[in-house]
């Protein structure tokens, strides 16, 4: 056999074998799970425990736990709805395909948090309600639903050993923007509770007026002969 018509035999034999892999719908798959691409599917089923739709012609099972990123209480309202998935398993011994729609949706909602973070400036004042208590201080949950820690420190003007001593899970706060780093947003209380009770301290201080110090210095030299 002459070299020319052996490699000829040689590339024929690679293509048939492309055509193959590809007319092998488990191959596909995988290499939309190697890849990472977003799938458009349509909810073709609700079963027990998850959702199926259908890739490359082969059914997948979506777990209730990976359709969204809060609980659902109701499977069936995700019958025949378009979702888009990621492929998180497949094996074909197995016959078992398993989709994801959770992650794509989770890393959208971090760009988005990162976008709306962006916006925040240092020193705005925001409103926001209490969310979580740990020893370290309070979570709380702002107007545009990002959260923020206000260290125990920067809770209140009094020394506190724990947050629950003035704040409560539920509780409307207003706090100061102090700092943002990696994506995290320091807020606080105490820097708005600064300019109040210095305030309050000047109301409480009884300051003399003119007049009356002028009648103080007249009865101090009241007497007196020079």
């Amino acid at each position: 056999m002459s070299e020319e018509l052996t490699q000829d035999v040689t590339e024929s034999m690679a293509d048939y074998e492309d055509q193959f892999d590809n007319a092998n719908p488990w191959n596909r798959v995988i290499e939309y799970m190697e890849q990472g691409t977003i799938l458009p599917v349509k909810v073709e089923g609700i079963v027990n425990g998850g959702a199926i739709a259908t890739i490359e012609g082969i059914r997948g099972f979506i777990p209730a736990s990976k359709l969204s990123l809060s609980y659902i209480e109701n499977l069936e309202s995700y019958l025949l709805k378009d979702i888009e998935v990621r492929v998180i398993d497949a094996d074909q011994a197995n016959n078992r395909l398993v989709l994801s729609a959770r992650e794509i949706l989770k890393e959208r909602e971090r760009a988005d948090q990162a976008k709306q973070i962006e916006n925040i400036k240092v020193g705005s004042v925001m409103e926001g309600t209490v969310e979580n208590l740990q020893s370290y201080g309070a979570f709380v949950r702002l107007e545009n639903k990002l959260s923020g820690l206000v260290h125990i420190s920067q809770i209140s003007q009094k020394r506190i050993k724990s947050p629950e001593e003035v704040l409560k899970v539920g509780d409307t706060v207003s706090v100061k923007v102090i700092g943002i780093k990696d994506g995290k947003i320091s807020l606080s209380i105490k820097a708005l509770q600064e300019n109040t009770e210095e305030d309050e301290v000047y109301e409480k201080v009884d300051i003399p007026k003119a007049d009356d110090i002028g009648t103080s210095l007249g009865d101090l030299f009241k007497g007196i002969q020079l």
